[in-house]
This record gives C-alpha cells, sequence and structure tokens, in this order.
C-alpha cells in the first residue's frame, strides 16, 4: 500500500494588495483553512488580525489597527514556513472632515480639508503635509470647504459648497474668491488650458475661464452628495454623483459637452483620481463593497461593468483619493488621511515566500 502524500499548506495570493485599518483581505492557497469548525490565526506583522471567514483554501480576516503602515508581512498559524506581503496605508493626517478628495502639490505636498458643519467655519480650512509626513495649518477662515485642485501652474484651487464659491489660494495660504453662483458647489478639475470645471449637486457642471467667467457645460441628474470630478489626460471629464439609486453612473463629459455612461457598477461612488499611468480609480462608499477600485478600462463609455473594476485598497469607508507625479496616493476617510507610497500594479497577486 502507498502512504498517502501529505500536501504542505501553502500561500498563493492576497487580494487586494493594499489595505488601511479594518479593510477586509482575502488570503487564498492551498490547505490553509485549518481544521473543520476553527479559524487559523493571521498576524499582520506582530499585530493579529481578526478573522472573519475560512474555509478549505481562503480565509479572509479584517487589517487590524496599530500598523505603522508600508510593506507589511502576513502569517497564518496553519500555513509554518509562508509569508505574504501587503502594501497598508500610512496614516498622515487625523481630526479632518474631508467629503470630495485631497489633492497633491507638484512638490508632493499633500492637501487636505476641514469642512465641517454646514454654515460653519472651522478653525483650521485646510492642512498641508509634507513629504516628510508633518501636518500642518495651512489656510484658515473658510466656511464649508469642500473640493480642491491645483491648476495648471500650481495655483491651489479651493470651492465653498455653502457659499457657492470657488477660491485660489497662494502659496502664502492667501485666499481670493474667483468665482460665485456656483449652486453648491463641490468637485473641482481643471483642463490642460486651466480651464476650472466646478460640480453644482444640483446637478450643472460650469466651466470657469481663467478671468472667471462662468457658464453651464453639462447637466446631469441630483445628487445626495458631492459632485466628484476628475479630468482625464485626454481632456474628457469624468463625473461620479451619487443618488439613491441602487446602482449609480460614473458620467464622461466629452469637450464638446456630450454625456455617456461609462459605467454603473457601482453602489455609492464618490472620488475619483487618475494615476500617472491613465487608470481611473473610484472609492466606492457603498457598506460591504467599500474600498479604491482602478477600472481597466475607463475610455470608452458604456464598456466598464464588473469585470473591469479591480479592488485596489481594502477599507471600511473612504470618501476621497489622488495621486501625485511619482505614483505616490493618499486615500482619505472623513477624518483620517493615508499614503501609500506606490499602489500595486493591475491584477498583482501578492509576494509569497
Amino acid at each position: 500500500m502507498c502512504a498517502a502524500t501529505l500536501i504542505r499548506p501553502r500561500i498563493t495570493s492576497v487580494r487586494p494588495l493594499a489595505a488601511i485599518s479594518g479593510g477586509r483581505v482575502t488570503v487564498r492557497g492551498t490547505g490553509i483553512g485549518g481544521e473543520p469548525g476553527r479559524l487559523p490565526e493571521v498576524g499582520f506583522g506582530e499585530v493579529t488580525a481578526r478573522v472573519v471567514y475560512g474555509d478549505r483554501d481562503t480565509v479572509t480576516c479584517c487589517v487590524p489597527a496599530g500598523i505603522d503602515g508600508g510593506a507589511t508581512p502576513i502569517r497564518l498559524s496553519t500555513a509554518p514556513g509562508e509569508t505574504a506581503f501587503i502594501e497598508i496605508g500610512t496614516p498622515v493626517a487625523t481630526g479632518l472632515h474631508q467629503v470630495d478628495s485631497p489633492a497633491f502639490g507638484d512638490d508632493g505636498i499633500l492637501y487636505l480639508t476641514h469642512s465641517g458643519t454646514r454654515g460653519a467655519s472651522s478653525p483650521v480650512s485646510i492642512f498641508r503635509v509634507g513629504t516628510d509626513g508633518f501636518c500642518e495649518p495651512f489656510v484658515t477662515g473658510l466656511t464649508n470647504p469642500t473640493s480642491l485642485a491645483f491648476q495648471p501652474g500650481g495655483r491651489l484651487f479651493v470651492s465653498s459648497r455653502f457659499d457657492g464659491t470657488v477660491s485660489a489660494v497662494d502659496a502664502d495660504g492667501r485666499v481670493e474668491e474667483v468665482a460665485t453662483d456656483l449652486g453648491v458647489a463641490c468637485g473641482l478639475a481643471f483642463d490642460a488650458d486651466g480651464t476650472l470645471h466646478v460640480g453644482d449637486r444640483s446637478g450643472t457642471v460650469f466651466r470657469v475661464t481663467q478671468s472667471g467667467e462662468v457658464s453651464p457645460f453639462a447637466t446631469l441628474p441630483p445628487s445626495v452628495a458631492a459632485f466628484h470630478l476628475a479630468m482625464a489626460p485626454t481632456g474628457v471629464l469624468y463625473v461620479a454623483a451619487p443618488t439613491l439609486a441602487t446602482r449609480d453612473a460614473i458620467y464622461r463629459i466629452d469637450q464638446d459637452g456630450t454625456i455617456s455612461t461609462v459605467t454603473r457598477c457601482f453602489g455609492r461612488p464618490q472620488g475619483m483620481a487618475f494615476d500617472a499611468h491613465g487608470a481611473l480609480h473610484v472609492v466606492e462608499a457603498l457598506a460591504g463593497a467599500s474600498g479604491l477600485y482602478r477600472l481597466r478600462n475607463s475610455g470608452d463609455p458604456g464598456d466598464a461593468d464588473e469585470t473591469d473594476v479591480e479592488l485596489v485598497v481594502a477599507a471600511p469607508t473612504l470618501v476621497g483619493v489622488a495621486f501625485d507625479g511619482s505614483g505616490a496616493a493618499a486615500v482619505v476617510s472623513e477624518d483620517i488621511a493615508y499614503r501609500f507610497n506606490r499602489l500595486p500594479p493591475p491584477a498583482a497577486c501578492g509576494q509569497v515566500r
């Protein structure tokens, strides 16, 4: 008789390959689930994670708090000698009230808002976080600062959802109002020529010229939250406008104002941004599916479905995302900002050894 062959438990993949505290991560392999009725122990570095599901070849767990950030080893009690790695976002700012994406300057400095309750002026309106992680107040006195965007040339702009205005911010923090009467002014995005686009959550996307002239550009269904804008490298504008529908659309607006639907595969899309490779990233805020997603095909309207969407960062809740020119990324919940030096490339499965 032949003796039964023992299969050594192996880790084969981790999805997604980036996360923040509280995000759900799935580890797959061979024989890693342990004995029936008993879940394995999972450690992220030296911190034990809460396991929420396990079968013979799959273990799902929540990223524990207390991890410094960066490349972090994952080890399972059921797979001795096996180690996988995941990128954990480093917290760089707390005590925020973010309602849209943050913004990176050309120098790698990250800008964040404290929007506050409607009609209120917070002690600090805009914070900035240096490349060394140092966070400091930058602008004060704005009412409900909402969205941030940099004009080509490097000047920062900020909208106010309460005042319906957009203001320019100089390098020393001085503020100059440049456009008014923009409704519930939310999302901001510049094209390559320096024309500003402003999303009014009541349904209008405005264009603002460099001289301050305002004109309607496109009309979309009203939103129950902020309008979120992102400008593609091709000059096409993308808009997320959450409603009460089961599935919400990501819209594409061509330079002539033609509107088309890119996808309806998100339950509650929020902030968006393009990375240095031209891939659109979208924050999903729907409970149970929240996180940062990458659209593999964001150029052709109507072509993106669930198979074209890849979870990149696991998170319990997010509202915004931004990329700098070096490939670094920032994601923000309502009150905490996290930095990643680099996000995993498309369809990466993880380094296992």
